[in-house]
């Protein structure tokens, strides 16, 4: 099979992916015999939460999408929900995604940041990281499972590292919503939430009270941002007579707290 058949077969099976994703989505308001009331409630609920798209990933879609793709369906079936194959010439040069791609097969474990570095010192200039890894993606050249990728960090164990961060959520009766949460760094698990109205140092102190109510004070706790006062609010009387007072002020973008 040659490489552009292959390519073909790969991105039919992705765009299939991605049908069918749309397909499930939209399939409770495709019932017959709702009312325009009824679905549109249907609609709006559908596109109040986050799913999960091809690929495991998290996806929030638009009203105004999920009634295009209902449209779709309407009109023209499973087919009409497949993603237009975009026909539009590569800007960058072959020559150049063959050495990429060579310099990949070479040493699969090879990120595309490394490859990068490789071509800019070569020849003095290179795509950018993410139109490379477009590219792997394409030719099937992705770092394999288990591979060691130097240049990420994971704590060693649980309850070692946590990192406060907040995701914007859907807005409910025209109101923005923020889902501010901990997550453990090594195993990923969210050890304490709360959702809230703002994206505020209150609802942060909330979350954090939660995590270390039900898993105990990690030895580190981490957020991109720190406001200067946060440690009197993550840690009132109650909270730190927990630890005898051993979480420690830091920097804003620092270690918030720490055993």
């Amino acid at each position: 099979m040659s490489s552009a058949e292959h390519g073909r077969l790969l991105r039919r099976a992705r765009a299939q992916d991605a049908a069918l994703f749309r397909y499930r989505l939209i399939g409770p308001a495709l019932e017959e015999g709702l009312s325009t009331k009824q679905r549109g409630k249907i609609v709006r609920g559908i596109a109040g939460r986050v799913h999960a798209g091809p690929g495991g990933r998290g996806v929030q879609v638009s009203r105004k999408t999920i009634d295009r793709w209902i449209r779709a369906w309407r009109a023209g079936g499973f087919e009409a929900l497949l993603p237009s194959d975009r026909k539009c010439e590569p800007v960058t040069p072959e020559p150049v995604l063959a050495m990429a791609a060579a310099l990949k097969r070479e040493n699969m474990e090879r990120t595309a940041a490394q490859v990068r570095r490789i071509m800019v010192a070569s020849s003095g200039d290179a795509p950018s990281e993410r139109t490379l890894q477009r590219h792997f993606v394409r030719e099937d050249l992705t770092t394999p499972r288990g591979a060691v990728v130097f240049g990420r960090f994971e704590a060693e164990a649980p309850n070692v590292l946590w990192t406060g961060d907040v995701l914007h959520g859907p807005l409910i009766a025209g109101r923005k919503t923020y889902l501010v949460a901990f997550l453990d760094d090594h195993s990923r698990f969210i050890t304490g939430h709360r959702w809230g109205w703002s994206e505020d140092s209150l609802h942060l102190a909330a979350a954090f009270k939660r995590a270390v109510a039900a898993r105990g004070l990690p030895g580190t706790a981490y957020a991109e941002y720190v406001p200067r006062n946060i440690f009197d609010i993550l840690c009132p009387a109650a909270l730190c007579a927990w630890r005898r007072g051993d979480a420690r002020r830091a920097a804003p973008g620092r270690v918030m707290a720490g055993t």
